[in-house]
C-alpha cells in the first residue's frame, strides 16, 4: 500500500506516493513507509500545560466557578519538568505546535517560569506560542471578589483563606514582564503573547493597556472570554453595551486578537468578531465537562471565512490530550441536523491546521504529523474513501507514529526522540507526590472554598 500524502485535508483527496514522486522538503528525509499518510501537523490552539491533569491532582469536573478553586491543588514542581511533561504528552500525539496559556500569577516569577516552558518546548522540538497571564481584578468571585463568598465561609476558614487573596502588580509591571519574556526568546519556534485572563478579571484599564500595547507592539493577545453562563450574567452588567462592543470601542478586537471558548457568545457578537478578523479558539471537552454548554461555531462559518481554530484547554473528551477526538467531538456536535453538514471535513481541518497556525503566529509553518493509516482502513472494502472524513471517524492518538516539526524529527515510530518522556514523567510524579502533605491539608479548605461559590452564584437571578 504506497504511502499518501494529504497537503489538504478536506479540499483534495491523498495523493499516492510512488518511486520519484517529490515531497516537501520537510519529508525527504522521514522516509514514509508502506500504508503511511502524512498530513500538516494540526495544532493544539488553546491549553494549559498541566504536567499533572487535574484529575490527578483532585480537580474534579464541575461547573466552571465551582471547579476553579481545585487548581490551589495544583503540585509545586520544576516548571520546565511540568512543562516537558505536557508538551512531550502533546507531541507524542502527533501534534506539533500548542498554545500554552502560563498559570503562574506571581509576576516576579514570569520570567524564570516562561524561560522554563520555553527550554521544554525547544527540547522536545515542537512550536510554542506562550500567552502571558495579565489580571488585576475580582479575584474568586465576580462582582466584588474575595469579600462576596465571606457570608458563605465559616470564620475559621475564611481566616484560614484571607492570608491567600492575591494582590496584583501594576498594570505597567505586568506589561514590562511580558516584554520582558519576549525579549528574552531568540527562537523562532516561540511566539510571546499577552494573556488576559478573561474580561471579568482584568479592570478596563488594563484590558485598555493591553490592547494598546498590543498595536504598539504588533504582539498577539490571547484570551478567554464568555465561557460559563455565570460570566455572560456578570459581564452583561458590569458593560451595558455588550463586553464585545466594549472591547471593540477600545481597539481590542483585530487579527491579533484569539478568544478561547466563547459558548455564550450571540449571533451578533460573533459576527462582529469575524468582521475584525478575531479567531475563536473552541474547546468542546471542556466546555461539556465544566457545565458551560456548547459552543455557537457554525454560525462563524462563511465561504472563505473560517474564524474558529481547536483546542483541548488541558482537557480532552477521555482527559488524554488526543486532539484528534476533540476534531472529531467538534465534528460531530456542530454537525446540525439537515440532510447537509453545517460544518464540513474541511472546516475542521482547516480550523485545527490553518487558522491554528494563525493562533500561535506560525501560518507559514511546514510540519507534518505521520499517520498509520493502514491501520485505520485495515478492514475497508475500498481504500479510496475521502481521507479527511476517515480521520475524522476513526483516528485517534495512538495512530500517530511520526512528527516533523521545522524539519526536525520530533518522533519516529511512536517514540519521542528529543527525551525520554517516561523518565520526565516519573520524575515530575515524584515531586508532586513530595508536596502530598501540604495539599493533604488545603483540600478541606479548597472545597470549602468551592462549596461557598456554588451557594454564592446560586443566589444569583436565573441561576439555576
Amino acid at each position: 500500500m504506497a504511502p499518501r500524502l494529504l497537503l489538504n485535508p478536506g479540499h483534495a483527496p491523498a495523493e499516492r506516493i510512488t518511486d520519484g514522486a517529490e515531497l516537501p522538503q520537510a519529508l525527504q528525509s522521514f522516509g514514509l513507509q508502506p500504508g503511511d499518510l502524512a498530513l500538516p501537523s494540526p495544532v493544539n490552539a488553546h491549553d494549559h500545560g498541566y504536567g499533572i491533569r487535574t484529575l490527578d491532582f483532585g480537580a474534579v469536573d464541575d461547573a466552571l466557578e465551582v471547579w476553579i478553586p481545585g487548581l490551589r491543588l495544583r503540585p509545586r514542581t520544576d516548571p520546565y519538568l511540568e512543562a516537558l511533561v505536557a508538551f512531550g504528552r502533546l507531541a507524542g500525539t502527533g501534534v506539533g505546535a500548542t498554545m500554552h496559556c502560563h498559570n503562574s500569577l506571581n509576576v516576579d516569577r514570569l520570567v524564570g517560569e516562561a524561560d522554563a516552558v520555553m527550554r521544554a518546548a525547544l527540547d522536545i522540538g515542537i512550536r510554542l506560542a506562550l500567552s502571558c497571564p495579565l489580571l488585576d481584578h475580582d479575584a474568586w468571585a465576580y462582582d466584588g471578589g474575595p469579600q462576596r463568598l465571606r457570608p458563605f465561609l465559616s470564620q475559621d476558614d475564611w481566616q484560614a483563606l484571607a492570608g491567600t487573596i492575591p494582590s496584583y502588580a501594576p498594570i505597567h509591571t505586568q506589561l514590562a514582564a511580558v516584554e520582558a519574556v519576549a525579549a528574552a526568546n531568540t527562537s523562532p519556534l516561540i511566539d510571546v503573547q499577552y494573556g488576559p485572563i478573561g474580561p471579568q478579571w482584568c479592570s478596563n484599564a488594563l484590558l485598555e493597556a493591553i490592547a494598546e500595547a498590543s498595536a504598539l507592539h504588533d504582539r498577539r493577545i490571547h484570551m478567554h472570554l464568555l465561557e460559563s453562563p455565570r460570566q455572560r450574567i456578570w459581564l452583561d452588567r458590569r458593560f451595558p453595551e455588550g463586553v464585545v462592543t466594549y472591547l471593540d470601542k477600545i481597539g481590542f478586537l483585530s487579527p491579533r486578537l484569539a478568544i478561547a471558548h466563547g459558548v455564550q457568545l450571540s449571533p451578533d457578537e460573533c459576527e462582529l468578531l469575524a468582521e475584525r478578523g478575531v479567531q475563536l479558539v473552541s474547546n468542546p471537552s471542556a466546555n461539556l465537562r465544566l457545565r458551560s454548554g456548547i459552543a455557537p461555531i457554525a454560525s462563524t462559518i462563511k465561504p472563505g471565512r473560517p474564524a474558529f481554530a481547536i483546542g483541548l484547554d488541558g482537557t480532552g473528551l477521555d482527559d488524554d490530550q488526543d486532539l484528534w477526538r476533540e476534531m472529531r467531538l467538534l465534528y460531530l456536535l456542530q454537525g446540525g441536523r439537515s440532510l447537509s453538514r453545517r460544518l464540513t471535513a474541511q472546516n475542521v481541518f482547516d480550523a485545527a491546521i490553518r487558522v491554528g497556525g494563525q493562533v500561535i503566529n506560525a501560518s507559514e509553518a511546514e510540519d507534518f504529523t505521520i499517520v498509520d493509516y493502514q491501520a485505520l482502513i485495515a478492514e475497508a472494502l475500498f481504500d479510496d474513501d475521502d481521507e479527511a472524513e476517515v480521520l475524522l471517524t476513526r483516528m485517534s492518538a495512538r495512530h500517530a507514529t511520526g512528527l516533523v516539526v521545522a524539519g526536525r524529527e520530533v518522533m519516529r515510530q511512536g517514540e519521542l526522540t528529543g527525551i525520554d518522556f517516561d523518565a520526565a514523567l516519573s520524575e515530575l510524579l515524584a515531586q508532586a507526590r513530595a508536596d502530598l502533605p501540604r495539599l493533604e491539608k488545603q483540600r478541606p479548605l479548597v472545597k470549602a472554598l468551592s462549596e461557598a461559590t456554588r451557594t454564592y452564584y446560586a443566589t444569583w437571578p436565573g441561576i439555576t
